[in-house]
């Protein structure tokens, strides 16, 4: 991300990453390619191309009241495209709030405990699972509002499809998603020999409800690091 200007906003730098050739539009192209590019399969990313039919109008508004017939996505008035029924994270004019960040967690996070304060939780690493998503979700819905409540539903679940360890969204990696780094980190470790290893596809899916009856692959995996475990320890004891 050293190639980028100084003064974007944040959340310019959430959709730099799509922006290929750095001149500040993104194509239905270039879309597609960052989809791939971080691991989503040819049917999800083609889906990614609702982002340019519902999102290009609003950005070309900082230029011309006239819509781009090629649905381009115009970064410069990118905050033109925030919708209603979201986390308010990002502010009218595209700049990340962190306090409502950090409150998102104290509020939604299930294992925060009763009373539980943020100089708290700096002891251990926020995150937000399933269940947390839904209840978050039906908290920002507002009244007449049903575009808003869809597209809150989808980049939630386009998050977590991407994001999910251990079942959950961590707060290190929502930070780094909100900012814009964490996807340029997926896409280079997807490079590596090792790739990404967080997320959920329809693999993981279609294998753990095979072989173990349950979507939920993370349950499995804990249910089988602790029966390790206890193995370990019954040959400690012998």
């Amino acid at each position: 991300m050293s190639h980028l200007p100084a003064n974007l906003t944040a959340l310019q730098l959430h959709v730099a990453f799509w922006d290929y050739n750095n001149d500040t539009i993104i194509t239905p192209v270039e879309v597609y390619r960052g989809f791939r590019d971080l691991g989503f399969c040819v049917l999800f990313s083609l889906g990614g191309l609702l982002i340019n039919l519902f999102f290009s109008y609003p950005t070309t508004l900082g230029h011309t009241w006239l819509p781009d017939p090629l649905f381009r996505i115009y970064t410069s008035s990118i905050h033109k495209a925030k919708h209603g029924s979201d986390s308010g994270t990002y502010s009218s004019d595209g700049h990340l709030r962190p306090s409502l960040l950090d409150e998102m967690f104290q509020r939604m996070d299930s294992n925060v405990a009763e009373n539980e304060t943020l100089a708290d939780m700096e002891d251990r690493e926020a995150s937000l699972g399933v269940g947390d998503l839904f209840r978050l979700h039906a908290k920002n819905r507002v009244a007449a509002d049903p575009a808003g409540w869809s597209f809150a539903a989808m980049e939630w679940w386009t998050t977590w499809l991407l994001l999910q360890k251990d079942g959950r969204i961590w707060e290190k990696d929502l930070r780094a998603m909100y900012d814009g780094t964490l996807f340029w980190t997926i896409r280079d470790e997807r490079r590596k020999e090792a790739g990404w290893r967080q997320g959920y596809g329809w693999k993981d899916w279609a294998t753990t409800l095979w072989n173990n009856g349950t979507w939920k692959s993370w349950e499995v995996g804990r249910e089988v690091r602790g029966e390790r475990n206890v193995g370990i320890e019954a040959d400690r004891e012998l």
